[in-house]
């Protein structure tokens, strides 16, 4: 698999590391630092101090996403922005992210893209959503996101306890086991109301369909509007039992069930 990137790949960070732990170690030394800080303050230890080889944004341009990269056009409108375009997204949500980067100037988005060879050998009439929803995921998100990864040393992710009791227990900080890279979740402890206090009084524009019943937004085929009293994530993959798209590992144990792809073998 190759990675299908819209801009030439990330190369060596321009600063060396500034620590030389483990993303183990980091998670732990920063979860105690950061236990009471503000997440732009914290977000902002984590670009400009480059603890790592490199730090990226990952961002699904949904309908929370304005927040933090709100956050990061303040402290480096150059910091690399991941949108991962997996050619199933809601025709609002590629025009949302045209308008949101273009309105805070961001310079380094990347749309990464699936493998063309993974998709017409394993989804060529692009109904895999359908049948095996882990394995269209694993195609169009885990593995392209993986590759795109390697150049970084952490992530940072708009991801919340409050979003579904599956990530009642998320940390500031934590370890990707998977790809052996420090994750960073600044808003981990915000709710539904500071999201939107802080997007009205930065007068951020919201996503479309935020207003039609979709707090969480993700592929078009997989996601559906949110009742009443439901988690936001609700929508997401509704009555399937699945939680989550497969690039979030808990430390643990994947939150999805296990995949069975002829695209897996040929992952290097």
């Amino acid at each position: 698999m190759r990675l299908v990137v819209d801009e030439p790949a990330f190369g060596t960070a321009p600063h060396p590391p500034f620590r030389r732990l483990s993303p183990h170690a980091n998670a732990q030394v920063l979860n105690r630092v950061h236990a009471a800080s503000e997440a732009s303050v914290l977000l902002d230890d984590v670009i400009r101090q480059q603890y790592w080889q490199g730090v990226t944004l990952v961002s699904s341009f949904g309908a929370d996403s304005a927040v933090l990269l709100h956050m990061i056009a303040q402290i480096d409108r150059a910091t690399p922005v991941l949108f991962l375009e997996t050619g199933m997204l809601f025709p609002e949500t590629l025009a949302y992210q045209h308008e949101l980067a273009l309105r805070l100037g961001l310079t380094d988005v990347r749309l990464i893209r699936p493998d063309p060879d993974d998709l017409a050998n394993e989804d060529p009439d692009g109904r895999l959503h359908a049948e095996n929803t882990d394995g269209c995921c694993f195609i169009r998100k885990t593995l392209p996101l993986r590759r795109a990864l390697e150049p970084f040393g952490a992530w940072i992710t708009g991801r919340k306890r409050a979003q579904a009791a599956t990530r009642a227990g998320l940390e500031l900080f934590e370890e990707d086991r998977e790809n052996g890279l420090l994750k960073v979740n600044p808003l981990a402890y915000w709710d539904s109301a500071m999201v939107r206090a802080y997007m009205s009084e930065h007068a951020l524009p919201t996503h479309p369909l935020v207003a039609r019943g979709y707090p969480s937004i993700g592929c078009m085929p997989c996601t559906t509007p949110v009742r009443p009293g439901e988690d936001p994530r609700a929508g997401r993959w509704r009555d399937s039992g699945k939680v989550e798209c497969g690039i979030h590992f808990d430390g643990k144990k994947w939150v999805h069930k296990p995949v069975a792809l002829g695209v897996v073998g040929s992952f290097p």
